[in-house]
């Protein structure tokens, strides 16, 4: 994972733009949370890695997975590579990046994520 650190303000408005995602039931493009969230460069390093870590987060609390309302710009309106390689680290799908059996995984975790009611905690953590 990689190491990068934002503030705790970033990280709360990455979690308050997931939350509203999750609330209207829609998904979030890398572009659109980058050009929101005004991340310190490397941006997308940063936001990946922020992704990934509240992916181990949530995996933890065995929770779905809310980066998964995060997706590429492009056709296949799925995640990045890097987004199916993280959560087959952690144990939650297995099988080829790029195919079907991602993109059901990927639509199967989405809908958990709609349906699921997070911690008011891991919501918004508190000062």
């Amino acid at each position: 994972m990689s190491q990068v650190r934002i503030s705790r303000q970033q990280w709360q408005s990455l979690l308050a733009e997931l939350d509203l995602a999750r609330r209207q039931r829609h998904l979030l493009t890398y572009r659109a949370l980058l050009e929101r969230l005004q991340l310190p460069t490397p941006a997308m390093q940063t936001l990946t890695a922020a992704l990934e870590y509240l992916a181990l987060l949530d995996a933890r609390a065995e929770q779905p997975l809310r980066s998964s309302l995060v997706i590429s710009q492009g056709a296949s309106r799925l995640p990045r590579t890097g987004f199916f390689e993280c959560v087959e680290r952690l144990g939650r799908f297995c099988g080829p990046v790029d195919g079907m059996e991602a993109a059901s995984w990927h639509a199967a975790e989405v809908v958990r994520v709609f349906e699921f009611s997070y911690p008011a905690e891991t919501v918004v953590a508190q000062e």
